[in-house]
């Protein structure tokens, strides 16, 4: 019966979170402008030179592709993965362009956009573990698996430095917590906790715990510039929604990304 009720609960709130995030969410294909996040950036910003933002077919040439991170499956994101940022809805304006990075959407108008699915393969020794008598440790083997929606938007003048200092802001803004809706369900963040990361010409990292029905996930965000073009990672790992446990920022999806944009 405990491990009935483990794996119950653990998929309830896996599911929660996924079906919002994953399963309808995280667009570059579905939405051509979206809240206009240009225009929040600070000085820092508009300190920095312009530049110009990659066509659509040079930002394809810089996407992620099949083999360029060893372990993982990469996959050019589907309609049935991608959201509008007009889907998404903070409660507190300040806190929009941070809710659209964590949902996958658009931040700001684009010049072009692409998105990736990248999803993390078993890791060695987890077949194994999956066959243990605690539940916890079984089920933490059998979801232990991280699914990254990667995204690249492109953008004119210093667009990719306002959008990066936009987020920021909101993150800063928004950390004691706000409610937004994605596609039709209603979602909170309660907690924005900042994480050390490095790589382009800036990054940022956060681990967000969100709220639906009760249940508590973590997430992973993380955006990174490199010239005019803005990076973003938006990470959910089953095994760590499911048990409200933390999992680690996908590193090695970011580098393999900015490496291919340097």
């Amino acid at each position: 019966m405990r491990s009935l009720a483990i794996r119950r609960t653990a998929v309830a709130t896996a599911c929660a979170v996924s079906l919002t995030l994953f399963a309808t969410a995280c667009g570059a294909d579905s939405d051509s402008g979206g809240k206009d996040a240009a225009g929040k950036g600070t000085q820092r910003a508009a300190s920095q030179p312009a530049t110009e933002a990659l066509t659509a077919a040079e930002l394809d040439k810089a996407a992620l592709v099949q083999g360029d991170v060893k372990g993982h499956k990469i996959t050019a994101a589907g309609k049935a993965d991608t959201v509008a940022a007009s889907d998404v809805t903070a409660d507190k304006a300040e806190c929009d362009p941070f809710a659209d990075a964590l949902m996958g959407a658009r931040i700001g108008k684009p010049a072009a956009a692409n998105q990736r699915k990248v999803v993390s393969e078993p890791k060695k020794g987890q077949k194994e573990k999956q066959e243990s008598e605690d539940a916890g440790e079984a089920f933490m083997a059998a979801f232990d698996i991280t699914t990254t929606m990667a995204s690249l938007s492109s953008y004119p003048g210093k667009g990719a430095q306002e959008t990066v200092e936009s987020l920021r802001a909101a993150a800063t803004a928004c950390s004691g917590g706000f409610g937004f809706t994605a596609v039709g369900a209603k979602q909170k963040v309660v907690g924005i906790e900042e994480e050390k990361i490095s790589g382009g010409e800036e990054a940022a990292a956060w681990t967000v715990t969100v709220e639906q029905d009760g249940e508590k996930s973590p997430l992973k965000l993380v955006v990174a510039r490199e010239g005019g073009t803005v990076a973003s990672f938006t990470s959910l790992n089953l095994a760590a929604s499911g048990m409200g446990k933390d999992f680690e920022l996908p590193t090695a999806v970011v580098d393999a990304q900015l490496a291919k944009l340097a």
